[in-house]
């Protein structure tokens, strides 16, 4: 055994360093490469927050759950959930513990950037039948142009049956896209600032361009979807279409390490805390592991983690015990379980190496999101801080610490300040991720991994 002299022993006691996974654990990267097969294949049937609520209530029930009834009682053990109008959803592993001493809470997104139909979406120029589109969170528009496009989505139609939409998917299903202009003629666009290189209102998806019999194009548009769907131009209106990257997750790079796909903001949190829920059994803290809508637009609306449904579940169930859910909620405890920007060092210009997430060096602890002077951020206290860090080092778990960029370069929120304003102590935890609200996103497996070790550790507290 190599002696250390006291500076290197010093050294050593003293500084803090976070080191590449599969340099110090080998076997971390077989069991993540094992893990992120079922990633892959549930992110690649989930490129909606409709879709994603589907395969999480799928899985919960071949794992036991059964659906919540606020009149019924409850023991240790029992396993729950709650679908929050096909949206949004709750799963709930009933704990030892009393209300009284609190729950543990995982909250995750499953809504990612995208384009949304219009209502009225539906028109033709030149012979060409289109949609409009709206964009629907963050995204840089010019990175939606010339790729291969899905649909998904529901139409209500007017004698009020629902009508499911999936197109793009599948090898022999077409797919759509927007068009961009030839590099010979873009002298003016390319003077364009980088928002506008590509306007919204230039964001119109090519759908079809023969015309029905000498009528027209967009007539021809209409009896086709009348024809598989049985809808109407009016019933656009009653539509939610969503328009999304088509294709699959997919391995990137040759040692097949990192993960390329759409949506692993927030799925990718989605899926690891939905694991590490259903492999819970009978925990101390009864878990409440929550599948939120509509973060990327600012939490709002009904699915929303702004709204109450959350602060209603966790009420009825404190109820059951008699316990006041104002108790229980001032001694829950929170991981707001959302992604990381990684340092990309193509980019270096725009982050603060000291205070980034890596890639490969585990999940992701940020202690405060928000912009400029912490605006719009959570915080967590330290001392929540050293309770999450001494759960993750008592269980192995690989984490590090990140920021959201330099300080004055801009940031970004999360679900955090919308669960501690409950009087919930709260901290975000995520997945470092290159290129994220991007079309293409990516993410390197054993961080996959670690993030799920890591809420399995905490809702086990």
């Amino acid at each position: 055994m190599e002696t250390l002299s006291k500076g290197k022993e010093l050294e050593k006691q003293l500084t803090y360093k976070v080191e590449h996974i599969a340099k110090k654990d080998k076997s971390a990267v077989e069991k993540s490469f094992e893990f992120c097969d079922g990633y892959m294949d549930f992110l690649s049937r989930s490129k909606t927050e409709r879709l994603a609520v589907a395969n999480i209530i799928e899985i919960a029930k071949a794992n036991g759950y059964v659906e919540f009834d606020p009149t019924e009682m409850y023991q240790p053990g029992d396993k729950i959930y709650f679908n929050n109008r096909g949206k949004s959803a709750i799963l709930s592993t009933i704990g030892k513990l009393s209300a009284s001493d609190g729950f543990t809470i995982v909250a995750s997104h499953i809504d990612s950037p995208r384009l949304d139909l219009k209502p009225n979406p539906l028109y033709e120029n030149t012979e060409i039948s289109y949609f409009k589109t709206h964009y629907y969170g963050g995204i840089k528009k010019y990175q939606w142009s010339v790729i291969p496009l899905a649909i998904h989505g529901v139409v209500v139609k007017t004698n009020g049956e629902k009508v499911d939409i999936h197109i793009g998917e599948e090898d022999d299903d077409p797919v759509f896209c927007l068009t961009d202009l030839l590099p010979h003629l873009a002298k003016d666009q390319s003077e364009r600032k980088m928002r506008d290189v590509i306007k919204g209102e230039e964001m119109n998806i090519i759908i079809g361009c023969l015309p029905y019999d000498d009528e027209a194009v967009k007539l021809q548009t209409l009896v086709l979807l009348n024809e598989k769907y049985g809808i109407i131009e009016r019933e656009f209106i009653n539509a939610e279409l969503e328009v999304v990257p088509a294709g699959r997750a997919r391995d990137v790079g040759f040692d097949r390490g990192m993960i390329g796909s759409y949506g692993h903001d927030d799925r990718v949190c989605a899926y690891t805390s939905l694991m590490a829920e259903v492999e819970t059994k009978c925990p101390n803290h009864t878990t409440v592991t929550v599948f939120a809508d509509k973060e990327e637009i600012g939490s709002d609306g009904v699915s929303g983690m702004n709204s109450e449904f959350l602060e209603h579940f966790i009420m009825y169930l404190s109820k059951m015990q008699g316990v006041d859910y104002i108790t229980t909620l001032g001694r829950s405890k929170c991981l707001s379980a959302d992604v990381n920007a990684g340092y990309d060092p193509t980019f270096a210009d725009v982050m603060d190496p000291k205070n980034s997430s890596y890639m490969n060096r585990g999940v992701v602890i940020t202690k405060y999101t928000g912009s400029g002077g912490k605006g719009g951020t959570n915080d967590a206290s330290a001392e929540f801080m050293a309770e999450v860090t001494n759960i993750f080092d008592s269980k192995n778990v690989n984490w590090q610490t990140g920021e959201l960029g330099k300080v004055d370069m801009g940031g970004g929120g999360t679900v955090a300040k919308y669960i501690s304003r409950k009087n919930v102590d709260t901290v975000d935890i995520g997945v470092p991720v290159l290129s994220m609200h991007a079309p293409f996103e990516l993410v390197a497996k054993t961080d996959v991994y670690s993030a799920y070790t890591a809420f399995l550790a905490f809702l086990d507290r």
